[in-house]
């Protein structure tokens, strides 16, 4: 019997995609330096950034100290670009999200989170309508540890109180999210609505795991 649904958040609940986003490659152009020096400490640090061990404002310091082009006011707008962007996010998700998950909580379900996230990932998510609505939010950034680390998807089980054949799990497929689901014993489904939106991934439909063309698919499988 499903007790509880847990939810990927990026691409799943809301997209990057839906509105004006401040990449690296917009961070990168502001700072005058190339794509490809930006990269040796943004990509490098991906994991860093995840778990908690550097912030963005640490990134983009250390990236424009080591190319030399560190000013204070281009710091503070480049950071500040990033997370508005970030904030964004939600306020343009899609109307059937916050019905899908009112409609759980309504069935007496728990609803819970496990997203990838950096520090200004984690303050937009924690300032949105949607991180009310969580039974259980995990956040890698808090956490210390990310998605496919079955401790992630554990830790998510032991804050709900239940066992992995009780629980869904949904999310677009990213970060191997749905193999380590599926491992761990919970129930994977794939979240395509805003794959079919994005035009910046090539990830599709994965035919190993059941696909969710609409949000309240889900309620389906219940």
């Amino acid at each position: 019997m499903v007790k509880a649904v847990i939810f990927d958040m990026f691409e799943t609940l809301v997209s990057l995609y839906r509105c004006e986003q401040y990449f690296g490659e917009h961070m990168c152009r502001d700072m005058g330096i190339t794509e490809e020096r930006f990269r040796e400490i943004w990509d490098a640090s991906e994991g860093e950034r995840s778990i908690g061990a550097k912030r963005l404002e640490d990134t983009v310091r250390e990236i424009m100290e080591k190319n030399g082009v560190f000013e204070q006011d281009l710091f503070e707008s480049i950071v500040r670009k990033r997370s508005e962007g970030r904030r964004k996010v939600f306020d343009v998700y899609r109307d059937d999200i916050k019905p899908l998950l009112t409609a759980l909580k309504d069935r007496g379900l728990k609803v819970a989170l496990i997203t990838n996230c950096f520090s200004e990932e984690a303050v937009a998510i924690k300032d949105s309508d949607l991180y009310p609505l969580f039974d259980v939010p995990i956040l890698s950034y808090d956490e210390g540890f990310m998605k496919p680390d079955p401790a992630i998807y554990r830790l998510a089980l032991d804050r709900l109180g239940l066992q992995p054949e009780e629980c869904l799990y949904v999310g677009d497929g990213g970060s191997h999210e749905l193999e380590a689901a599926r491992e761990i014993g919970m129930k994977p489904l794939q979240a395509l609505w805003y794959l079919k939106e994005n035009t910046r991934s090539k990830r599709g439909h994965n035919p190993e795991f059941v696909g969710l063309e609409e949000p309240l698919d889900v309620l389906k499988y219940l």
